[in-house]
C-alpha cells in the first residue's frame, strides 16, 4: 500500500472551559497541523485523551476532522481498546465516517498473552476494510507485542503498519527483518524517529509535530533524500523538545506547549492535571532554546 505519510500527528483533543470537546477547535487544529508539516493526523489516540472520551465524542471527532482535512491529508481513527468487541463496533462506525485507516492499541489492563494479542488484532481487522495500524506501547499497556506476533499479524490482508513505542531498537530491527518491505514501521517516540528510520522505518506518529512539524518533516525528508548529516543536525536541535514534551505524562506538556505556541486547546480532563508554574517555565525555556516560540 501507499504510506499514510511520513509525519502523522497524534492530535490532542481540544476542550472548552467546561471540559466539553471543542469540535470547532479540533477542526482548526487539524488544519493547522496539516499546514505545518503533518501528512495526516491520528484522532483519539493516547495524546487525544481517548480513555476519557465517550464513543459518541470519538465518532463526532472522526467526522469533524474528516470534514476539515479529508482529501488533503490522512485521517487515522484510534479505535482500539482492551475490549475486542467494543473495538470492532467503534471501528465499523469509524469506517462509516470516512476515515482513511484505524489505529489499534494493544489491550491494556487485562494483559493478554501473545496468542490473545494475535486473535484480538486479527479479529478486529477482519471486521473492516480499512487499513490498520498496530500500536505497541508497553509502557502504558504493560503488554509488549513481540516481533513474531507482529510477523503473524502482518500476514493479515489489511494490517499494514505498526506504531512502535517499545523504545527497543533491537525489537524494531527484528520486526523489520521478519515482515514484508511494504509493512510500515512508524516511530511512536519522537526521539527515536531518526534511529528507526535508519533500520527501515517509514516515519513517525508524532507529539512534537504539534509545535515543530515543519522541522520534523524536514528531518525525515532529508534522511530519505540522502542528506543524513542534515537530518542528524535537526534531530540534535529538536532532541531537547522531544524529551521536554515528556517531562510529565503525555499529553499534559504538549497542551501547554500548544498554548505557548499560540493555539489554546483548552485544559485536560481528569485524572490528568495541568503543569505547575516551575514545570511550565522549564518547558517554555526548552521551547525558546529550540526556537519554536
Amino acid at each position: 500500500m501507499e504510506s499514510f505519510g511520513r509525519v502523522l500527528t497524534a492530535m490532542v483533543t481540544p476542550f472548552d472551559k467546561n471540559s466539553n470537546v471543542d469540535y470547532d477547535k479540533a477542526a482548526a487544529l487539524a488544519l493547522r497541523l496539516i499546514k505545518s508539516g503533518s501528512d495526516g493526523v491520528v484522532v483519539c489516540g493516547t495524546t487525544g485523551e481517548s480513555p476519557t472520551l465517550s464513543k459518541e465524542e470519538k465518532l463526532t471527532l472522526f467526522e469533524v476532522v474528516v470534514n476539515a482535512v479529508g482529501g488533503k491529508a490522512s485521517v487515522i481513527a484510534g479505535t482500539g481498546s482492551y475490549s475486542t468487541q467494543a473495538s470492532i463496533e467503534l471501528t465499523k462506525e469509524a469506517e462509516k465516517k470516512g476515515v482513511d485507516g484505524v489505529m489499534l492499541v494493544s489491550p491494556y489492563y487485562n494483559k493478554p498473552p501473545q496468542e490473545g494479542l494475535y486473535q484480538h488484532f486479527k479479529t478486529i481487522a477482519e471486521n473492516t476494510m480499512l487499513p490498520t495500524i498496530l500500536y505497541n506501547v508497553p509502557g502504558r499497556t504493560c503488554v509488549n507485542i513481540l516481533p513474531d506476533t507482529v510477523r503473524r499479524l502482518a500476514e493479515v490482508r489489511n494490517i499494514v503498519a505498526i506504531k512502535e513505542a517499545s523504545g527497543d531498537l533491537n525489537q524494531v530491527s527484528e520486526i523489520r527483518m521478519s515482515t514484508p518491505g511494504e509493512f510500515l514501521i512508524y516511530s511512536g517516540d519522537d526521539s527515536m524517529t531518526l534511529p528507526i528510520l535508519s533500520i527501515g522505518g517509514a516515519g513517525v506518529i508524532s507529539v512534537a509535530s504539534h509545535v515543530a512539524g515543519n522541522s520534523i518533516k524536514e528531518m525525515i525528508d532529508s534522511y530519505f533524500s540522502g542528506n543524513v548529516r542534515h537530518a542528524a543536525e535537526l534531530h540534535s536541535k529538536l532532541f531537547p523538545l522531544f524529551r521536554g514534551l515528556f517531562l510529565m505524562t503525555n499529553p499534559i506538556p504538549v497542551k501547554s506547549a500548544l498554548r505557548l505556541a499560540g493555539f489554546d486547546a483548552g485544559s485536560l480532563r481528569l485524572p490528568l492535571t495541568e503543569m505547575n508554574g516551575s514545570e511550565l517555565n522549564r518547558l517554555r525555556a526548552i521551547m525558546e532554546r529550540v526556537g519554536v516560540i
